[in-house]
């Protein structure tokens, strides 16, 4: 048996300006009109995210136990090699941003790709925030290798997502909110 977390973060560390860039394709030094157009985009978007996560901590043979996937993946059995415990996790920075990039697509393509990129960093950010929480030092996720994307499914089932952080899966398992991670730490 296994209890199933959920914790909302309002503490995450700022943006991380040079992460954005470098999610948006920005090669070398941005411009000044880069720059203003990204600062205009990171006002915009402050208050568009909710980070969240649900989690559960169980030993690994219980892990395997739950997502079939993780049975059949030699590159996850490295990764969790020497580990008695892991942590199965789903994590999201909300709809919010979602919807900017959406409004954005076309009307402003490269607004859109910012608001996207600005994304990517806000989901990373809120993953290494709960990664070094929980003394995680990296993470393996559904598609990585060998490890089956339609493992997702299983997660999800486990973790409750929908119902405790708003977080779902699609038939062609896309997730959504879009900028949302679903993982597996050894402790």
């Amino acid at each position: 048996m296994y209890n199933v977390y959920e914790k909302t973060y309002t503490d995450l560390p700022d943006f991380d300006r040079r992460e954005i860039l470098r999610y948006a394709g920005v090669k070398g030094e941005a411009d000044g009109k880069t720059l203003d157009l990204l600062d205009e985009c990171l006002q915009e978007s402050r208050t568009a995210f909710s980070y969240r996560v649900c989690y559960c901590e169980l030993s690994q043979s219980a892990l395997t136990e739950k997502i079939t996937a993780a049975k059949e993946s030699e590159s996850l059995a490295r990764f969790l090699s020497g580990a008695e415990q892991a942590v199965a996790f789903a994590a999201t920075v909300g709809l919010g941003i979602d919807r900017l990039i959406n409004r954005y697509v076309g009307v402003s393509p490269v607004k859109a790709l910012f608001f996207q990129a600005i994304g990517a960093e806000r989901i990373e950010a809120l993953c290494e925030r709960f990664c070094k929480e929980f003394g995680l030092k990296k993470r393996f996720s559904p598609g990585y290798g060998d490890f089956a994307l339609t493992a997702q499914r299983e997660i999800f089932s486990m973790l409750g997502c929908e119902k405790r952080i708003g977080l779902s899966l699609t038939d062609s398992l896309l997730m959504t909110p879009t900028k949302s991670v679903t993982a597996i730490g050894k402790l």
